[in-house]
């Protein structure tokens, strides 16, 4: 474990976990909100090679290096922009060891699957490897009822215990709405649900999770100005797999004029369609050593959409702001 800074051990500088009147576990929630600043989780590429084939667990260190230093406090492994529901079962246990290894910041490992018995085995080896937290994204393709829902939440948060677990509520992503109702009895069911990651838009779609009085973090950038007027912690953010630097500056500042910058660069890496790719694509332009294949179906980009991305990127990648 070294010295990084756990919620559940009592490694040098760790800090102990904390438990409410409730008895839930909300270490990871104070060790976020003491950094000082506004916490920025990287919702991180997932780097791969032979055209997208296989794992690249050699460039998950410099990334993360890439990261770290350029103002993340950690990483989201394994989620969407991470294309972690392409990724076998053990590729994604072999992506956050190696996220883990590599990570002295805080470490989220996505554990959402197609099926209940995949999804609880992915929680489970979160918990073994030393993450910091555990989310799960509503399973793609059926749209469950609140029971089955609730269900697969539960199982997946104890499968992880004593670890804190974030609901995840992409609606884009998973095909349908994750219900508050179902949030509220899964809180109501477990020791350790300790806060959500929000990646839905408009805001109207993000409220009815701030009202539930759990700590959220933020996946829609241009969104977050909004959601910390409401109480959001900070954000989990897909844009900063490339562009960590950029997100800090605007996370640090908060104030609308920096979301509208957040805005433009949302919209040139969404140009393409192939968000992931153009992720790959900018990390390769910033000297990462991060290569550009994406697991198919996902596709990379055409040389045409190359170009225009690095037109409408050249402004965040000629002048980016470092942190302090």
């Amino acid at each position: 474990m070294g010295d990084r800074c756990r919620v559940y051990t009592d490694a040098p500088g760790a800090r102990a976990r904390a438990v409410d009147a409730a008895g839930r576990y909300d270490g990871l929630v104070k060790n976020l909100t003491d950094l000082g600043h506004r916490p920025l989780i990287v919702a991180a590429v997932t780097p791969l090679a032979d055209d997208g084939a296989t794992l690249d667990t050699d460039a998950i260190a410099p990334y993360v290096e890439f990261l770290e230093s350029h103002g993340a406090d950690g990483v989201f492994a394994c989620g969407t922009t991470g294309e972690g529901v392409l990724l076998t079962t053990d590729e994604r246990r072999r992506a956050a060891s190696a996220f883990r290894s590599a990570l002295s910041g805080f470490l989220v490992v996505h554990a959402g699957a197609q099926t209940t018995a995949d999804t609880v085995a992915l929680a489970g080896h979160a918990a073994e490897v030393g993450a910091d937290a555990v989310a799960v994204i509503p399973p793609p393709y059926y749209g469950l009822d609140e029971a089955s829902l609730a269900a697969h939440f539960v199982a997946a948060a104890r499968a992880c215990t004593p670890l804190p677990f974030f609901c995840y509520a992409f609606t884009a992503r998973s095909g349908y709405p994750l219900p508050v109702d179902v949030i509220r009895r899964i809180a109501a069911e477990t020791d350790n649900l300790a806060g959500l990651k929000v990646s839905e838009s408009p805001f109207e779609r993000v409220e009815p999770y701030l009202e539930l009085g759990l700590p959220v973090l933020i996946g829609n950038e241009p969104l977050i100005a909004a959601g910390l007027a409401r109480g959001a912690l900070g954000t989990v953010s897909g844009m900063s797999a490339a562009f960590p630097d950029v997100v800090r500056a605007a996370l640090d500042d908060g104030r609308e004029p920096a979301m509208e910058r957040l805005r433009s660069l949302r919209a040139a890496m969404e140009s393409s369609g192939q968000f992931v790719a153009a992720a790959k694509h900018v990390l390769g332009l910033r000297g990462v050593g991060v290569r550009a294949g994406t697991r198919l179906p996902l596709r990379g980009l055409t040389a045409d959409e190359a170009s225009r991305l690095e037109r409408e990127t050249a402004e965040f990648l000629e002048s980016p702001v470092t942190p302090a």
